[in-house]
């Protein structure tokens, strides 16, 4: 059996997902919240204390799952293909795009992202770089040993190049919609090859 605070936190962060996806962080009042979850202003003072933390736990529930797939899947391939650079870049890719397709709210979160870079919470970057600013780092070390000609300041910034294109494809805003007949399974597969492809191509320009 369920606990029942868990399932009263899971609807207050599924309803603030939603909430903020539609009308961004300023934009949503924790009344608003309260109402969509069916709970009272004391279920979220009690779960999350505050508002700025509110949206800081609604990225937590997406990003330590993803941060958790990409950094499994980049040791891997660090010890079975060392130094393989489309290797290291799919396991950046492939979780992201694997979360914007999850059936429970993953396209409501993707837009969640589009806030923040939109509305540039200096609260919400902060967390975001001191929870997972490591998964950022080592990504870059591994990269770094695959091409020791780039500077510290080119391999950040194509990082950061690649972090845009990939939110801009888990989004779906682009040209490129899923053909008739293809599952969703493989136009995730075929958008990711092809962003492996021309991030790999970017880093060794």
């Amino acid at each position: 059996m369920t606990h029942p605070q868990f399932s009263t936190k899971d609807r207050i962060l599924g309803a603030a997902e939603e909430l903020f996806a539609q009308h961004g962080f300023a934009g949503t009042s924790l009344r608003q919240v309260t109402t969509r979850a069916d709970v009272n202003i004391a279920a979220v003072n009690y779960h999350f204390g505050s508002k700025e933390n509110l949206v800081n736990e609604v990225f937590r529930r997406r990003m330590d799952v993803m941060s958790a797939h990409r950094l499994e899947q980049l040791h891997r391939a660090q010890a079975e293909r060392p130094e393989d650079l489309e290797a290291i870049l799919a396991a950046f890719v492939e979780p992201a795009l694997a979360m914007a397709q999850d059936r429970h709210g993953g396209g409501a979160f993707i837009r969640v992202i589009a806030r923040a870079y939109a509305e540039k919470n200096d609260s919400l970057r902060q967390f975001l770089s001191d929870q997972y600013g490591h998964v950022q780092r080592e990504f870059a070390r591994a990269i770094a040993a695959c091409l020791p000609a780039l500077s510290k300041q080119e391999l950040y910034l194509r990082l950061d190049f690649l972090g845009g294109a990939l939110t801009y494809a888990m989004a779906d805003f682009g040209l490129i919609k899923r053909p008739a007949g293809v599952t969703e399974a493989e136009h995730r597969g075929r958008m990711a090859n092809e962003l492996i492809g021309f991030a790999a191509a970017g880093f060794r320009a």
